[in-house]
C-alpha cells in the first residue's frame, strides 16, 4: 500500500516555494520599470508614453503567452516551461543594458521579459492548484505572493542599483539575478501529486479516485461556457486601470514634489500590501467562500484608486498603496483557485492561460494611455478616475460568474473546497 509519509514535509508545499521563487525573480524585476522611467524617458529623449509602452508590451506578452503555455504545461509538463521562461527575462533584462535606442528596449525588454514570464507564469500558477484541494486559495495566495514580495523588494533594489551601476548595470545585474535563481528554483517543480506518490493535500492515494487530477472541463467546454465569459470579461475591464500605478505612480509622485528616494518606496508599500493579501485573503477566502471575496476585491480596487486621485503627499499615497496592494494580492491570489473550483483541473493551466489574455490585453492598453493621455493633458486625474470606473464595472459584471457556478464533477470521495453557492 502505497502511502506518504505523515513525518515528511508534503512536496506541494516545495512546488508553491519553487512558484514564488519563479513570481518573485519575474514579476519583481518587470516591476522595477517604473524606477527605470526617468532614465531612460531622459537617455533617449522620448515621451513618457513612449517609454511607458516599453512595459505595456512585455505585459501584454506575459500575460497573453499563458494561451500557449498553458496547454502546453498540461501536456508536456511546468518544469521545462519555467526553466526556459526564467531563462529568457534573464536575457531580455541583458540585453535591455547594452540598447543603443528604445527600440531595443522595446525589443529586448518587451520580449525577452515578455515572453519569459509569459512561458513561466501560469505553467508554474496552474500546477499548483493540482497540489492542493481544501487549501488551494492559501496555497495558490503564498505562490503568488513571490509577486508582492518581489515588488516590495525589486524596486528599492533597483533604484539603489541604479545610483551605484547607472539603468544599464542595474538591469544587467537584475538579469543575472533572475537568471539563477528562477531556473536554478524551476526545477524543483513537479507536475502532479501522483509522480511523488501522494494525492493533493498530501492525502494517501487510496484515499483519492483514480484519475481525479484529470476530472473537469475541456478547454472548449469552459470558454464557451457563461462562467467564463462573465470572468474574462470582468479581468479585461479591471485589467486597464489595474497596471497603471506600476508604471506611473513613481512618476506621480515625483510631479507631485515627492524625491525618487521616497516615491520608489511606494511601490514596495504597493507589494507590502499585495502580500497581505494573498496570504491572509486567500486563506480567509477559502473558509468563507472563494467568489464572492473575488468581488470584494474589484471592490476594493476601485476604493483605493478613489483615494489615489485625491492625494498629493506622501502618507496619502502610501495609503493607497498599501490598500491598493492588499486588494490586488487578494485578486491574484483567487483568481486561479476560482478558476479551479468553476472548471476542475484536467485543463487548468490551458483555461487559466486564456483568461489571462484578458489581463494582457488591458495591461497593452492602460499604462500606455496612461502616459500618453498624460502627455497630452499633463495630469493623471482622467486614467484614475477610469482606473476606479473599470473596477466598479469588472465586479458588477463578475456577478453573473458566482451566481451559477459551472456544472463539473469533482471526485466523490475527496470533495471539492466549499465556494459561495454550496449548501
Amino acid at each position: 500500500m502505497t502511502t506518504t509519509p505523515t513525518n515528511r514535509l508534503f512536496y506541494g508545499w516545495i512546488v508553491v516555494a519553487a512558484a514564488f521563487a519563479i513570481t518573485f525573480v519575474g514579476f519583481g524585476s518587470a516591476y522595477t520599470f517604473s524606477a527605470f522611467v526617468p532614465s531612460l524617458q531622459q537617455d533617449f529623449g522620448t515621451s513618457r508614453g513612449s517609454v511607458s509602452l516599453v512595459f505595456s508590451l512585455a505585459g501584454f506578452l506575459y500575460f497573453g503567452l499563458g494561451v500557449v503555455s498553458g496547454p502546453l504545461a498540461d501536456r508536456w509538463g511546468a518544469r521545462s516551461l519555467a526553466m526556459l521562461g526564467m531563462a529568457l527575462v534573464g536575457a531580455g533584462l541583458a540585453l535591455a543594458s547594452v540598447a543603443r535606442t528604445i527600440y531595443e528596449v522595446y525589443a529586448a525588454y518587451g520580449l525577452g521579459v515578455g515572453l519569459g514570464i509569459g512561458c513561466a507564469y501560469v505553467p508554474a500558477v496552474g500546477v499548483v492548484q493540482r497540489w492542493f484541494l481544501k487549501r488551494r486559495g492559501f496555497a495558490s495566495g503564498i505562490a503568488v505572493s513571490g509577486i508582492g514580495v518581489g515588488t516590495l523588494v525589486m524596486p528599492p533594489l533597483a533604484s539603489w542599483m541604479i545610483e551605484m551601476l547607472g539603468w544599464r548595470g542595474a538591469y544587467l545585474a537584475l538579469g543575472g539575478l533572475a537568471a539563477m535563481i528562477g531556473v536554478g528554483m524551476s526545477w524543483l517543480i513537479a507536475n502532479d501529486p501522483r509522480d511523488k506518490g501522494t494525492g493533493p493535500d498530501g492525502v494517501p492515494l487510496e484515499v483519492v479516485q483514480p484519475g481525479a487530477a484529470r476530472i473537469g472541463a475541456s478547454v472548449g467546454e469552459a470558454v464557451r461556457s457563461p462562467q467564463f465569459a462573465a470572468l474574462y470579461s470582468a479581468c479585461l475591464i479591471c485589467s486597464f486601470g489595474v497596471f497603471v500605478p506600476f508604471v506611473h505612480l513613481v512618476p506621480y509622485a515625483q510631479d507631485h514634489h515627492i524625491d525618487q528616494s521616497a516615491a520608489v518606496p511606494l511601490l514596495g508599500a504597493i507589494g507590502i500590501g499585495s502580500t497581505l493579501g494573498r496570504f491572509f485573503l486567500g486563506g480567509l477566502a477559502d473558509r468563507v467562500g472563494r467568489q464572492s471575496f473575488l468581488l470584494m476585491m474589484f471592490i476594493g480596487m476601485a476604493a483605493a484608486l478613489a483615494i489615489w486621485v485625491l492625494a498629493s503627499s506622501f502618507w496619502p499615497l502610501a495609503v493607497f498603496a498599501l490598500l491598493f496592494g492588499l486588494f490586488y494580492g487578494g485578486w491574484v491570489a483567487i483568481l486561479p483557485a476560482v478558476v479551479m473550483d468553476q472548471f476542475g483541473g484536467r485543463n487548468v493551466s490551458g483555461i487559466i492561460g486564456i483568461l489571462y489574455t484578458s489581463v494582457a490585453i488591458g495591461t497593452l492598453v492602460g499604462p500606455s494611455a496612461a502616459g500618453f493621455i498624460f502627455d497630452m493633458s499633463k495630469s493623471y486625474t482622467l486614467p484614475i478616475l477610469v482606473s476606479v470606473a473599470a473596477n466598479v464595472i469588472a465586479a458588477i459584471v463578475a456577478t453573473f460568474a458566482v451566481k451559477k457556478p459551472a456544472k463539473i464533477a469533482f471526485p466523490s470521495r475527496y470533495p471539492r473546497a466549499p465556494s459561495d453557492t454550496d449548501g
